[in-house]
Order: C-alpha cells, then sequence, then structure tokens
C-alpha cells in the first residue's frame, strides 16, 4: 500500500507540472493585477469554444526575447507579417479577419475580428525572423470567453453564451486602466477600449505616442498589462 501511496503522488506531481507547462502563468502572470474595488480572481475565464491552435514562440519563456538577433537574418515587413495572420486565419472558415498589425521590438502582435459581428475576436503574435503565427498568451489566452484556452478548460464560468456585452463597461475599463496606469506607468496615458469576449485590450499612450498595451477582465475589472512585447515600432490598420 505504501508503494502504492507513493506512486500516485508521483504521478499527480507529474501531471501537476505537464498542465503547469501548458499553461502560461496561471498564478502570478507578469503585468497581472488584482481589480481596483471588485472582486473575482484573474481565470476570469468563461463559455467558449476552445483555443485556436497553432505553436509558441521559439525558445525563450514569456517577457523574455525569444527572437535572438541574427544580423544575417532579415526582420519580416508589417506586410509580411499581415500576410501571414491571413493565410493562418484562412483555416477557420472564413469568418475572422485581420484588423490590425503592431509591429514591436521582440514581435508583431495583430487584432482579428469577426467579419459578421465586427467584434474583437482574438490577439495574435507573429514571429518577426520566422513568420510562425500562434494565438497571444495573457488575457487572450485566460479571459477570451469564446476563443480563449480557459474558456474550454474551465467551462461556462459566467454562464451563458460568450459575449461582447459584459458588466465593466468600455469607459470603466478606460477608467480602471487609467487608475492602474497612475500608480504603476506615471505619465501613460489610455487609448478607447477595444471589446474582446472576456475582456478589453486597450493601447497605452507616452507624450500622445503609442507605447504598449494592457487588457481589462470585462467581469471583474482585473489589470493585465501586455510585457512581452518590447518597445513600439509602428502599425498599420486594415479593412
Amino acid at each position: 500500500m505504501r508503494k502504492l501511496h507513493i506512486l500516485g503522488i508521483t504521478l499527480a506531481l507529474v501531471i501537476l507540472l505537464v498542465l503547469a507547462a501548458c499553461v502560461p502563468f496561471p498564478f502570478g502572470p507578469p503585468g497581472y493585477q488584482q481589480p481596483f474595488g471588485t472582486g473575482g480572481g484573474m481565470m476570469g475565464g468563461g463559455p467558449g469554444s476552445g483555443m485556436m491552435g497553432g505553436g509558441g514562440p521559439r525558445g525563450g519563456t514569456t517577457g523574455g526575447n525569444w527572437n535572438s538577433p541574427n544580423s544575417s537574418v532579415k526582420l519580416l515587413t508589417i506586410e509580411q507579417a499581415a500576410d501571414a495572420v491571413r493565410r493562418y486565419l484562412s483555416t477557420y472558415g472564413g469568418n475572422l479577419v485581420l484588423a490590425e498589425v503592431m509591429e514591436f521590438s521582440q514581435n508583431f502582435y495583430a487584432e482579428v475580428e469577426e467579419k459578421d459581428t465586427g467584434i474583437h475576436a482574438t490577439e495574435m503574435l507573429v514571429d518577426k525572423y520566422t513568420g510562425q503565427v500562434y494565438p497571444e498568451y495573457g488575457p487572450n489566452m485566460m479571459w477570451n470567453t469564446k476563443y480563449g484556452m480557459m474558456s474550454r478548460m474551465m467551462g461556462n464560468s459566467y454562464g451563458g453564451q460568450p459575449t461582447a456585452d459584459m458588466p465593466v463597461t468600455p469607459k470603466q475599463a478606460e477608467d480602471l486602466a487609467q487608475k492602474w496606469l497612475g500608480v504603476n506607468l506615471p505619465g501613460v496615458g489610455v487609448a478607447e477600449a477595444d471589446a474582446f469576449y472576456g475582456y478589453y485590450t486597450l493601447h497605452t499612450l507616452k507624450s500622445g505616442q503609442l507605447e504598449g498595451m494592457l487588457s481589462i477582465n470585462g467581469y471583474t475589472g482585473a489589470v493585465w498589462y501586455h510585457s512581452w512585447h518590447g518597445p513600439f515600432i509602428g502599425m498599420k490598420e486594415f479593412e
């Protein structure tokens, strides 16, 4: 019995380690903050149809530099990154369209919309050297109630169908974001909130110029700063 008991504990530890490797920072993510004056934890997931597939970044860890600089390798352009995202989206039935691509020092970031509703669907990252496309980690995986990983793992946490009409309004999301920035990044402002399923993503501004972005959970008001992009370089919007 003692041997079986030890074997059971060992198996449980192995399963926990595998889950920890698969789920990005489930207990203490970089940039994540508890909400101001609201309840709820970080999981924030809800009903949904599961995460869009795709590979992860090449090497490194979240928040690190996975694009190993190599002077002999030519970086992709924004247009090439956009083409890579379009090819990726072509396997999902034609209802998901590219809205914008932003270039940062560490990656390209892409916002994707639903063609039929106009609602922001998901956020993608593109490797600047290989063109590999994969779902952005952070809020896109943990809070997205329609396309996120946690919506499939946690089930219907908030009840009903996935919706972009959330208890936290866009104006409240902007106020929460500005309050967080005032404490953590003084001098940085916030732009209009873009509604996704389960959360908002907002561009952050410094001296009137785009600086980065953060997300607000649409149910708890929790704040999650996107700390993995690096300095902003440029962007292009698509219709």
